[in-house]
Order: structure tokens, then C-alpha cells, then sequence
């Protein structure tokens, strides 16, 4: 099964509010075995609305709005749709008193322009919305469906899920559109590929594509309309081969945070982490503390982002910092190990570095960034010089520092 996603909204191509309901739209239809094949945004004008709707239906003969379903003059989702397929509006009823209702339980008397919503396009089935105005609406007619739901993303992820997809579970006949994640770090997307090697035909019919972003690189394989049973089996060994492949620079799986890993990691080993941060600003800490119960294993951390803080608080000798400069192997060394022995912990992680766009030199340009992880009395150090913008590297550099820490652990199994 084949379906187009048309987001429908002016302020979606203004930037002005980020597409979320896209990508809730494309993993939620793989997994009710439907394959999204095009997602397409278009302006509040009637114009680009019927036409993309149209070249839709033309095309699949299957589309899922969202968006334009309110009670302003620049929602006309419902009223382009009714018109492309020769069907009038009609008061329902049932919505209408739906409304009412709504508006009563506010203390509110109903602004006669939200009686608009309660028009339905005629033998198009009503999608009741228990936590908006506008319900969703499902037209089929000579094998040609749009459903239109609500652009308020969590109205447009509830009536997905309590209404839509359970229709188009049972029209898949049982097939699925489903994905698995391996999670690496540490590895260029092309070394990493070097590594994997041609193994599409080995997993075939199941796909393969390359995920870089400022975590790492992700890899995702894809099982298309296939039964539950056979995907499952065949991606559960797609992943067992890319894992082995991608050795050490593997992490996790689906969705896996790495900040997630390091923590249980530590909790195994009874240990406890505080942190010293220059360049990264707090970024760190907050990936620490983003993982729910971070504080069994956190005890907290330093943002040392003058050279006064490295010497006064991290006990850092002056005289490194004037011989080798803040951004230098011998001055995250003495971070992490000032910031272990202040807090009397077991592990402790230290970053410093170079953001930009500014403060770089020949020999140390934007990007280059130190970092010292100790676990016990054991010491790493890495350098690495980073591309991007200045939040592209203090991102890399936080999942660096929590990477160098999952080795050095790893190493004391």
C-alpha cells in the first residue's frame, strides 16, 4: 500500500514551525505496513492545495493531509477536497453537538465560526477528535482516499493513531513497512561503509541507507511489505551482521542515546562521574541529564570556560595553561584530573576545545577540541578536529567525550 503525505500550512514554508507531523506520519504508516512514497508541503492558498491533492490521488491514489481543518478563512483543506471529488458540504449533526458540547464544558458560548467545522463532505466518514475542534475525515470513493486530520500535532498523532492506522492495518493484509537502527560513533560515514562493505545483496530484499548527523552514523535497514514474521526474522540478522561489521564504533540500537550507555556502564561498576566543560558550555551535562535516573550516576560537574575557573576551581597549574594554551592535551589532563580529585569520585570527563567561528590558529584551528576521560587512575586522551558550524562542534564534541568514556569502560569489563 502506497501513501502520499500532504502537509498543508504558509508557516511550514516560512520555517516558521518545524514539520513534526511528517516524520510522525512516516514511521507510523511503515509500521501499519504502508510504504510513504511522497511528502509534500504546500501554502493555505486552494490553488496548491486541490492541485497537490489531485497529482496525489493521480499518482497513488492515497493521501493523508494534515492541517487546514480549522474554523479561519485560511483553512480550506476540507472545502478543496470536497470540491475535487464533487461533493458537497453538509452540517453533521453529530459534530455540531460534539462542539457545542466542548464549548459548554468551558464555560463558553460557541463563536458562530466554529460551526464551519461541523461541515463534512458528503459519505466522507467522521474521525472524532476528543482533544480538538476540528474532527478527521475520511473520503474514499472509486478506490481513491484522503484522509484529512488536524495539523496540531498532538490532535494529528491521536486520531492517527486511534483511527487511522487501525483502517490501514487491516487493509495491509497483515504486511509490514519496518525499520531497525544500528548506532555507531567515532567513524566517518565512508570509512564506516569501507567497513560494511557490499552487503545489500546479502540482505536483500531489505535496504540499507546511511545516517550521518552529529551523533555519529547511523544505519538503517528496511524490511518493505513484507509478513510480521519474515521482517522480523530477517532484520534481526541484518543487524546482527552490520553490528559485527561496525565493530567497537557500534553503541546501540533504535533510538539507543549513548549518554544512555555510558551511564549504565557505570552503574554496573558502582561508579560515579562528574564532569569539566569548557568549550561545550553545559552541553554534556545536559546529554548526562537528559537520561531519566542520570542521578544515581551524576553527581554534577564544572563549566570552566575562563582559565580563572580552570586554575581556581580545577586546580589546573597556571603555568600549563601559559606554556601550552587552554586547548591542549597537558590542560584537559589536569581538568579531569582536578575535577576527579575535588568531587572524590571514580570516572570523571573533561572537554576543551575550540568552537568558533573566531579563536582559531595554524595549529589550532576551528574545530580542534581536547578531551581526558579517567576511570580510576586510568587515563585517555583524544584530539580530534571537528567540521561545522559552532553548535555542530560542541555537539560532536560532547558525544566524543562520552565515546572516549564507553572505551575506556569497555576495557574494564
Amino acid at each position: 500500500m502506497k501513501v502520499e503525505v500532504l502537509t498543508i500550512g504558509t508557516e511550514l514554508l516560512l520555517g516558521q514551525i518545524v514539520d513534526t507531523n511528517a516524520a510522525e506520519l512516516g514511521r507510523a504508516l511503515a509500521g501499519a505496513g504502508a510504504e510513504v512514497v511522497r511528502h509534500l508541503s504546500v501554502a493555505d492558498r486552494p490553488d496548491a492545495i486541490r492541485a497537490a491533492v489531485a497529482e496525489a490521488l493521480e499518482r497513488t491514489g492515497f493521501v493523508i493531509t494534515t492541517g487546514g481543518l480549522g474554523p479561519t478563512r485560511d483553512d480550506m483543506t476540507k472545502r478543496e477536497v470536497a470540491a475535487l471529488f464533487g461533493k458537497a458540504l453538509e452540517i453533521d449533526e453529530g459534530v455540531l453537538r460534539s462542539l457545542e458540547e466542548r464549548f459548554q464544558r468551558l464555560g463558553r458560548t460557541m463563536p458562530p465560526i466554529n460551526r464551519t467545522q461541523a461541515e463534512v463532505p458528503a459519505g466522507a466518514t467522521v474521525l472524532p477528535n476528543p482533544r480538538g475542534t476540528a474532527p478527521g475525515l475520511w473520503l474514499e470513493e472509486q478506490g481513491r482516499v484522503v484522509v484529512m486530520l488536524p495539523g496540531v500535532p498532538s490532535e494529528m498523532r491521536g486520531l492517527l493513531a486511534e483511527e487511522v492506522l487501525p483502517r490501514l492495518a487491516r487493509r495491509a493484509a497483515g504486511s509490514v513497512v519496518r525499520s531497525r537502527t544500528v548506532r555507531t560513533t567515532g567513524i566517518a560515514e565512508s570509512a564506516l561503509a569501507e567497513r560494511v562493505g557490499a552487503i545489500e545483496d546479502e540482505i536483500a530484499p531489505l535496504t540499507l541507507a546511511y545516517l550521518p548527523s552529529t551523533d555519529g552514523v547511523e544505519l538503517r535497514v528496511t524490511a518493505w511489505s513484507l509478513r510480521e514474521d519474515d521482517a522480523n526474522r530477517r532484520l534481526d540478522a541484518a543487524v546482527a551482521a552490520l553490528r559485527a561489521r561496525a565493530g567497537d564504533h557500534s553503541y546501540g540500537g533504535d533510538g539507543v542515546d549513548l549518554a544512555a550507555v555510558v551511564l549504565q556502564q557505570l552503574r554496573a561498576r558502582r561508579a560515579r562521574l562528574v564532569i569539566a566543560e569548557s568549550c561545550t558550555g553545559g552541553l554534556l551535562g545536559a546529554r548526562i541529564t537528559s537520561i531519566p535516573g542520570a542521578s544515581d550516576v551524576f553527581i554534577g560537574g564544572v563549566i570552566a570556560y575562563d582559565n580563572v575557573v580552570k586554575s581556581g576551581t580545577l586546580d589546573v597549574p597556571p603555568e600549563l595553561l601559559e606554556q601550552y594554551g587552554a586547548v591542549s592535551e597537558q590542560v584537559v589532563t589536569a581538568m579531569a584530573e582536578g575535577v576527579q580529585r575535588q568531587f572524590a569520585v571514580d570516572a570523571a570527563l573533561a572537554i576543551t576545545g575550540i568552537a568558533g567561528p573566531t579563536g582559531g590558529t595554524p595549529e589550532k584551528p576551528v574545530g580542534t577540541v581536547w578531551h581526558a576521560v579517567r576511570f580510576g587512575d586510568q587515563l585517555r586522551t583524544l584530539r580530534r578536529i571537528f567540521p561545522g558550524d559552532r553548535g555542530e562542534i560542541r555537539a560532536r564534541a560532547a558525544q566524543a567525550a562520552l565515546d572516549l568514556l564507553r572505551r575506556l569502560l569497555a576495557e574494564h569489563t
